[in-house]
């Protein structure tokens, strides 16, 4: 019963969020058309923030049981990394068009919607869990070193493809999946010559730079 009713008020807050805008949509009026007691939303979720992440986590899972089969039948690194991105694109279709709205906060650093924020963090990891899983499952040969960081940098790779998605008014987001397709053609490429001993020095220098950003 609980679980139906927290799955009650999201349904409800996505659909109010995408007919009013999210600044427009109050708890009060979440709870009114759930049919529940507004103390009763804010016993579920403390505030809308928490209903976007709630959001968030839906559609992670949803990606994640998408990514099974991809990742079961392609073992080429470009087959994986292509499937999960599109899987992505696909999942997320239907919430396209007020998606804007989501990322005008999550563009925010300190705005708990942001994917790089402490709130965030479970369908964050849930998601570099993914890119693991293309990196460890890939037939290609990949330079151990740079294969340890690379789940990571793919979920940053990943969201810039999401800024653009937001922003791409082409039919069926035909742009996207065309941005995809090349982006993950010179990933490929460039994870393969990273193997290559003559650029060896310039993959360490690289991550170098990347676990110091991150640190």
């Amino acid at each position: 019963m609980a679980e139906k009713t927290r799955q009650l008020i999201v349904d409800t807050a996505l659909r109010l969020f995408k007919e009013r805008g999210f600044e427009a949509t109050t708890m009060r009026a979440i709870a009114a058309e759930a049919g529940i007691s507004v103390g009763n939303a804010y016993y579920y979720f403390a505030s809308k923030e928490q209903l976007i992440q709630a959001y968030y986590d839906r559609a992670q899972a949803e990606h994640e049981a998408a990514c099974c089969e991809v990742l079961a039948a392609e073992q080429s690194f470009a087959g994986r990394l292509g499937g999960v991105l599109r899987e992505w694109v696909r999942i997320s279709e239907p919430y396209h068009e007020f998606a804007v709205k989501f990322f005008k906060h999550a563009a925010e650093p300190t705005n708990p919607l942001s994917p790089f924020s402490p709130e965030s963090a479970p369908a964050r990891e849930s998601a570099i869990g993914i890119y693991r899983q293309v990196v460890d499952g890939s037939e290609n040969r990949i330079d151990s070193a740079l294969g340890e960081e690379l789940p990571e940098l793919l979920w940053l790779l990943s969201m810039g493809i999401v800024l653009f998605w937001v922003h791409d008014t082409s039919p069926e987001c035909e742009r996207t999946y065309r941005l995809i397709d090349r982006t993950v053609s010179l990933v490929d490429r460039l994870v393969a010559l990273s193997y290559l001993p003559g650029i060896r020095g310039v993959t360490r220098d690289f991550i170098d730079v990347v676990r110091e950003l991150r640190a």
